[in-house]
């Protein structure tokens, strides 16, 4: 038989394994079988040699006609194959049916408490500030009245990289970069992470806080407490009552923690067995720290105590948003369960 015939005979050949062919995959091992690099087609090919000079081209000529449809053919039946398998995966498929939209996302809590947070204070004209997270100890630490042998040292649970340099363990040192960065008056509200070296069931490795500075002249004790009033009240809730305790902060004199009235029992505690959980049956839930800058921070800025004052105060943003939302496990910020997430 000579080489003509030969190829001219893979049609039909080929034709005859495409209609047992009822899958891509079958399909695909008919198309190697016939047009591979070791197929039929390339098997004939490989004698065009033995052929005389003369007799070569129109061998040549046939083959790439027979290849063009034994492609086309296998282009044919894949197109077939496919429309089988839309028509069958559709075969089930009601069009008139509602639609199932995908999961949509949602703001995380404490990006939520962050962004209220700072919109409040925009609001009264502070201005967003960051910093570095990775932080040294002078900026940590010393510049705001913490030597190396103080003893709030020991409050902080530091992560250390090196002797001195660490992970922030609070968002002042912002306070302190942005007042060494220009001069009063100022006032700034610093969203970031910080971290501390401790991991419980109310505590993590890693969390957030937000720290407000307001630096200027004649700023006392009267402007913090009604300025925290009007923040909290923001957040908690008009009918939130505030009160200031007595504290220590070695960068604020005098230092005040703040606190609010219960959100779950509305502040009026309950005793005995039916105690407020949050509040412990106390009625008031504390919030935040704060105070008059002290002057060794003033000193270690170049700002001169004798011309300006401020106040500062530092919360954390997961403690505000347990209370906020009603949560009452820490870790569940950091689980990523879409159930909770949805929530908000």
């Amino acid at each position: 038989m000579s080489l003509i015939a030969e190829l001219e005979k893979l049609i039909p050949n080929l034709k005859a394994e495409l209609v047992q062919a009822f899958s891509l995959q079958e399909l695909e091992q008919a198309r190697v079988a016939c047009l591979g690099r070791k197929g039929s087609l390339a098997g004939i090919m490989a004698r065009l040699p033995e052929l005389a000079s003369a007799d070569r081209p129109a061998v040549g000529q046939k083959a790439n006609e027979v290849k063009a449809r034994l492609t086309d053919l296998v282009e044919d039946r894949k197109a077939e194959l496919e429309a089988l398998e839309r028509a069958e995966r559709l075969s089930g498929f009601d069009a008139s049916l509602p639609g199932r939209l995908p999961w949509q996302g949602s703001r995380h809590p404490t990006t939520l408490v962050v962004e209220e947070i700072c919109g409040i204070f925009q609001g009264l004209g502070y201005e967003v500030a960051s910093g570095p997270e990775v932080e040294t100890d002078y900026y940590n630490f010393e510049a705001l009245n913490m030597p190396s042998e103080h003893p709030a040292r020991d409050m902080q649970d530091t992560l250390y990289i090196t002797d001195r340099i660490l992970l922030r363990t609070h968002t002042s040192p912002v306070q302190v970069r942005a007042m060494k960065s220009r001069k009063p008056p100022l006032a700034v509200i610093v969203p970031g992470k910080v971290y501390r070296r401790d991991s419980d069931l109310t505590h993590t490795p890693m969390f957030h806080q937000i720290e407000g500075l307001l630096v200027g002249k004649d700023v006392n004790m009267a402007h913090l407490r009604g300025t925290l009033t009007v923040f909290l009240r923001g957040v908690f809730g008009l009918e939130t009552r505030v009160r200031f305790r007595p504290s220590f902060f070695p960068f604020t004199e005098p230092s005040a923690e703040a606190d609010i009235s219960c959100c779950l029992c509305g502040g009026k505690g309950h005793t005995g067995e039916g105690a407020c959980r949050v509040c412990k049956g106390t009625g008031w839930v504390e919030i935040l720290g704060c105070g008059m800058v002290d002057p060794a921070v003033f000193d270690a800025v170049g700002y001169d105590p004798e011309e300006v004052t401020g106040f500062a105060f530092g919360l954390g943003v997961e403690r505000v948003a347990m209370l906020k939302y009603g949560i009452g496990d820490l870790r569940m910020f950091f689980e990523n369960d879409t159930r909770f997430l949805a929530q908000f």
